[in-house]
């Protein structure tokens, strides 16, 4: 299965072990929402529920991590066909160590999108980003429209690290990946 841009979808990726889902080592906190519509149903595995925000816009979902995580791919479910002027049209990614110093790095505009939208989380070098914090901020709405909804939100991380092309060999050194991983007291 793969999205407008050819690639292969994360949750497709996931069963095959290419990546798994990081967001329940997260704290996740959101900027407004209409009670019993918050971050549990975001985060329920549900389609049919939602976070509902309530406030002016941008609205946000805040992603913090206990440790420096990388991450490849967030996939955000909506559904245009249900939510309609409630659907995200433009979304900003960021990421930082906390509120204070977020950079964008992903901006993505969406035409009345139904089901998963894909976005990469890729370096200057094409590589995935290792950050504490995500911010997911809806920038506008279709048909001009004041809350949003999203339906589940999901984040992934390479089941690999992808630390580069191997070390060369260098005698009496131990430098493969096995043994780099015992290379610090932790």
């Amino acid at each position: 299965m793969s999205n407008k841009t050819g690639e292969i979808d994360p949750i497709q990726k996931e069963l095959a072990g290419r990546v798994r889902e990081v967001g329940n080592h997260a704290i996740w906190s959101l900027s407004s929402c209409k009670p019993g519509f918050g971050v549990d149903q975001l985060r329920d595995d549900i389609t049919e529920t939602y976070w509902q925000s309530d406030g002016q816009l941008p609205h946000l979902v805040n992603i913090q991590f206990k440790r420096k995580t990388t991450i490849c791919d967030i996939c955000i479910y909506t559904d245009y066909k249900l939510d309609e002027s409630y659907t995200p049209s433009r979304i900003s990614i960021r990421a930082g160590t906390n509120f204070n110093d977020l950079q964008e790095i992903e901006v993505m505009d969406l035409n009345e999108p139904s089901g998963w939208v894909i976005i990469p989380i890729k370096d200057i070098n094409d590589r995935p980003i290792r950050t504490f914090m995500i911010q997911i901020a809806v920038i506008s709405n279709h048909q001009n429209g004041r809350d949003t909804h999203m339906r589940q939100i999901n984040v992934y991380s390479p089941t690999q690290d992808i630390l580069g092309p191997p070390a060369s060999y260098i005698a009496g050194q131990f430098l493969t990946n096995e043994f780099l991983r015992y290379a610090t007291v932790r």
